[in-house]
């Protein structure tokens, strides 16, 4: 079986570096010749679907660029619901958070050893009307996120909380109102007594990441402002840093990806040198990917969606919707291709 695994293996490697080699444009840096030299030698997109929203969906990729689906194309498990986002956690094991609406007052959590059996961990309801300085949060809980802080060995949950409902006059306020709010934790069962904004500045944002590189922490934003000729950077992707986990953030960076986009997601290069940060275009239409060798910029955008090969850097499985992206080791990439198939 290892060596099927391993010939599958070659063979898309094979398909890649051929689409490479016809290509009239740059390639994306940060690819290995050898796939034995690569640092990170396997990815995987946890993911939802177009047809499926909020439910959970795998595809693979060995580049970081070229990605393919997982269990025949249908989902990994009937009981998880959410926009999914994983991480690897203080006891080795990984975790998963979503909740089964916005609307819902819960913060699911589940745990698996595998990447592929998960279970129920913890169910957190966060006391929104405690945050200090949002007395107006309403009850709402938009796409949890997780990270685990190996140097402070805690976790950060974020998501975020609007305190305005939308009208049909002015839907968009609804929006603008979203504030991202966090708890920590150190094992994901007790946390901080109740949620802080994450943000000293006074700017909706949803979708928000973050993580550490070197000894500065890094949040990935989207600014969930719409888009006018006097707030141009609406609806984009922005990086803000800081020093601690929990902050201050500084102001966020000019956008690194067009206008409507959002749900970023971040992963290093197979030889560790450069950045692949991909944002979806919605709603469900594609995927973009910007690329730096620091998170401070500059960035770029890479060519794809366009369905030409020639012109095509990176590619998806059709009618992915955004969720996460990790590292995973050569061995797990091994056993979920064995468990649950590749297309």
């Amino acid at each position: 079986m290892k060596l099927i695994l391993y010939k599958t293996r070659y063979l898309l490697l094979l398909v890649v570096n051929i689409t490479l080699l016809s290509a009239q444009q740059p390639n994306p840096p940060g690819q290995v010749k050898d796939p034995g030299d690569a640092k990170h030698q396997a990815y995987l997109f946890a993911h939802m679907k177009h047809q499926d929203y909020g439910r959970l969906y795998y595809s693979v990729s060995l580049d970081g660029l070229h990605w393919h689906a997982l269990n025949g194309g249908e989902r990994v498990s009937d009981e998880y619901r959410g926009h999914p986002d994983i991480c690897k956690g203080h006891d080795a094991r990984y975790y998963i958070v979503g909740n089964t609406s916005d609307s819902s007052p819960d913060i699911n959590i589940w745990v698996s050893d595998d990447l592929i059996n998960w279970e129920k961990y913890y169910t957190l309801t966060p006391d929104l009307k405690r945050t200090p300085d949002y007395p107006y949060a309403l009850q709402r809980i938009g796409a949890p996120k997780l990270f685990f802080d190996e140097s402070t060995n805690q976790y950060i949950l974020t998501w975020h909380t609007p305190h305005k409902e939308g009208t049909k006059e002015d839907p968009e306020r609804y929006w603008a109102s979203q504030r991202t709010l966090y708890v920590l934790s150190k094992d994901l069962k007790t946390f901080s007594e109740y949620p802080s904004r994450l943000f000293d500045w006074d700017m909706a944002t949803i979708d928000v990441i973050i993580r550490k590189i070197g000894y500065q922490y890094f949040a990935i934003v989207k600014d969930e402002v719409y888009p006018t000729l006097y707030w141009v950077t609406g609806k984009t992707i922005r990086i803000a840093k800081a020093p601690l986990l929990t902050g201050p953030y500084s102001e966020p960076s000019l956008p690194v990806s067009p206008n409507f986009r959002e749900a970023p997601m971040l992963i290093p290069s197979p030889d560790g040198k450069f950045w692949y940060l991909y944002y979806e275009q919605y709603p469900g239409v594609s995927y973009g990917l910007s690329i730096a060798d620091n998170l401070n910029g500059p960035w770029y955008q890479a060519s794809g969606y366009t369905f030409y090969r020639d012109w095509d850097k990176y590619s998806f499985p059709g009618s992915v919707r955004h969720g996460c992206m990790i590292t995973i080791s050569m061995e797990e990439y091994s056993r979920l291709v064995e468990k649950l198939g590749i297309l």
